[in-house]
């Protein structure tokens, strides 16, 4: 699963960069990488949990792929 383009952009800034880092434990090269690439690794518990925070989106609109179900 990927993340959407609007959470891409949302999270591409070096403060939100940072919080990743740490929650992650990579650099910011690494980082900087996982978002162009739109890489898996954004989709784990702690990175989703600073998207959310940051963004304010719910999963549905930070995932690609991921269909709301109502009942």
């Amino acid at each position: 699963m990927n993340l959407s383009q609007e959470a891409l952009k949302a999270i591409n800034n070096p403060a939100t960069r940072r919080r990743l880092m740490d929650v992650l434990g990579c650099t910011e090269f690494t980082i900087a990488r996982y978002i162009q690439k739109n890489s898996d690794n954004l989709t784990k518990a702690a990175a989703m949990q600073v998207i959310r925070e940051v963004t304010g989106l719910p999963d549905t609109e930070i995932l690609e792929g991921l269909v709301s179900k109502t009942t």
